[in-house]
């Protein structure tokens, strides 16, 4: 009790000497806080043992931890599922809200051309395999790195399906939302004038003998015949235009979507094949017929459109003078197609871009050459070859390579079964005898020649192993040439209708006069184009609606004066600066004051308040 009073005359005295001014007298007559605090309660159990009892339990001491969104969790099951539950949610909610930004699907958008690029410059597995062959053995070093990035398959890969993905979800979070505050905005009528219209950014004021009903009736139908959404609101027309903005803005996102939709529909289903033809042959739309052949991932052999056609007859024709000689003028398949087992052929005429569409199938004209007819005999006259040979041209005029292979048939002059090779160049137009030259001097059949090397033994075919139809291996050793009378390779320069004698009664090797040409057709089928199409075209449509339509509200107020004259206030605010606005504004104010003229002993009108300037609509907050 003693202790207690003496505290308290302790604090008069040290309140009394605060008072009067004297603060170094107060601290020192002032209780110390270790003699004042009460002291704690001690706690039950084996706390009161001090730090001996502390050493008793292993249990971790349960405290509250503060959340990531707010909150804390408590001690026990309940606080922690609690807690938990709040910040998987919370962490969810901020993903997605980082993933629709508009940011974050610039940033994908620029991530999905970046890693176009590799697909570009690398060849890849799809379209060019020889090709990406030739790289593993060029770069031992790289290429495995490559494999593991997923570059020689850019466009299957996980990493370039997970940003097409990404951004796909990106615009469809973005859109969704915008899309219901559209039509929110559609369905609402516009907002009533602001208290100060003269601090927007276009303002005329002026004074009339017109009623305020007057001023707002003749404003309304001036807003309306210039296609504003207007009402009276209050002592105002309040009037609202643009907003096929906005409209344009979501029909672009939603074009994208479209877009990238038919593009991944395009390629998990899509098919590829290139075929060569020589006239007289035909094909029919299987796997087999293919020479090459590429398809998207969810491909069904179902999905072949069943059709067949044959290659009645190959016209080219070409510019014979002037600076484009040898320019192609004409390039014509005239085929008869059918579509189904029993079909009825009906004829068509397929030109470069101009392809013969069978259902869902385009067949494209992408190529043509020359198949010059041989026939290969035996030693004992027997025909054992006689056949068209395509061969493949090297250059705009036609020179052309290829190969004439003897699989089965042949037997030498003791009897023994061997297989024939011949390297040929054909060039439809020879220079002539001693031009130094065997380049054909213009694409068309003028001159024809053809040019063979001999070789007899085994080609390859049993070996298993792929080999090019149009080339033929000369370093096997398994494949020896025939030696002319000098002992070297016999070679042999061929006018239609002659023929090279293979030596020691071997054979013979005749050039036919017919010389038959061939055409290269790719078969495509690839769903979602139209929609693909359609989608680049709203895209434009909507990207122009959104940069050159402006979404503007402009309103008019109308109040009577206290000398019984009318105040009239008009007013527009942008989305964006704009010349325009106070154009249309300057337009709207003539056809107003055409009803509600201004009075000529009206006070002029106070000026707008220029320190203090209205941002325009959408311009950001500070």
């Amino acid at each position: 009790m003693s202790k207690t009073t003496s505290d308290a005359t302790a604090d008069e005295r040290a309140a009394a000497a605060a008072a009067s001014g004297d603060e170094e007298r107060a601290a020192a007559l002032a209780p110390d806080a270790d003699e004042r605090a009460p002291a704690a309660p001690a706690p039950d159990g084996d706390d009161d043992l001090g730090a001996a009892g502390s050493q008793l339990s292993t249990a971790p001491v349960e405290t509250a931890v503060p959340g990531s969104f707010g909150g804390v969790r408590a001690p026990g099951l309940t606080g922690w599922l609690a807690w938990t539950g709040r910040e998987t949610v919370g962490w969810a909610r901020w993903f997605w809200r980082q993933l629709t930004s508009m940011r974050v699907a610039l940033l994908l958008l620029f991530l999905l051309s970046l890693g176009a690029i590799p697909g570009s410059l690398i060849p890849q597995n799809g379209t060019a395999a020889l090709k990406v062959e030739a790289f593993r053995q060029a770069h031992t070093t790289l290429a495995p790195l490559y494999d593991e990035l997923g570059l020689f398959h850019v466009y299957s890969s996980v990493w370039f399906s997970a940003i097409y993905i990404l951004l796909f979800v990106s615009l469809i979070g973005c859109i969704v939302p915008r899309t219901w505050q559209f039509t929110g905005q559609l369905r609402s009528r516009p907002p009533g004038a602001p208290k100060r219209l003269s601090r927007l950014p276009a303002y005329a004021t002026w004074r009339t003998a017109a009623s305020p009903e007057e001023v707002r009736e003749a404003a309304l139908k001036a807003l309306r015949r210039r296609r504003f959404r207007a009402h009276v609101a209050g002592d105002a027309v309040a009037a609202e235009k643009g907003y096929l903005r906005e409209a344009g803005n979501l029909l672009f996102h939603i074009a994208l979507i479209v877009m990238l939709v038919a593009f991944a529909w395009g390629q998990l289903f899509k098919t590829e094949g290139d075929k060569l033809i020589v006239e007289g042959d035909g094909f029919a739309n299987t796997l087999t017929q293919y020479d090459d052949f590429k398809s998207g991932n969810l491909f069904d052999d179902d999905d072949l459109v069943p059709f067949s056609f044959d290659l009645k007859k190959f016209t080219a024709t070409y510019e014979r003078n002037g600076p484009n000689k040898g320019t192609a003028r004409t390039f014509e398949a005239a085929v008869d197609y059918s579509l189904g087992a029993d079909g009825k052929a009906t004829r068509k005429v397929i030109r470069v871009n101009h392809p013969l569409e069978i259902g869902d199938a385009k067949v494209y004209l992408v190529s043509h050459g020359y198949a010059p007819t041989v026939t290969v005999r035996d030693g004992k006259g027997r025909v054992v070859l006689h056949q068209a040979v395509p061969m493949l041209p090297l250059d705009a005029d036609e020179t052309s390579q290829g190969a004439i292979k003897v699989f089965d048939g042949y037997r030498d002059p003791q009897g023994k079964e061997e297989q024939l090779g011949f390297s040929a160049f054909f060039v439809p137009t020879f220079a002539g005898a001693g031009k130094g030259t065997m380049f054909s001097q213009f694409p068309a059949l003028d001159f024809p020649v053809l040019a063979l090397g001999g070789y007899h033994g085994d080609l390859g075919v049993d070996s298993g192993l792929p080999q090019n139809v149009y080339q033929l291996d000369t370093k096997d050793p398994a494949l020896k040439p025939f030696k002319d009378a000098r002992g070297d390779i016999l070679k042999a320069r061929l006018l239609p209708g002659e023929t090279m004698k293979l030596p020691n009664g071997a054979g013979s090797v005749t050039f036919d006069k017919d010389v038959k040409e061939w055409a290269g057709f790719q078969v495509v089928q690839q769903p979602g184009t139209d929609w693909a199409l359609a989608g680049a075209l709203g895209a434009l449509a909507g990207l122009a609606g959104s940069l050159f339509i402006q979404r503007r509200r402009v309103w008019v107020r109308a109040v009577p004066g206290a000398d019984g004259a009318t105040t009239v206030e008009i007013a527009g605010l942008g989305r964006s600066e704009s010349a325009k606005l106070p154009e249309e504004i300057g337009d709207l104010v003539s056809l107003v004051h055409d009803t509600a003229p201004a009075r000529q002993d009206a006070d002029p009108a106070p000026e707008p308040d220029a320190d203090t300037p209205a941002p325009s609509e959408g311009a950001e907050k500070k």
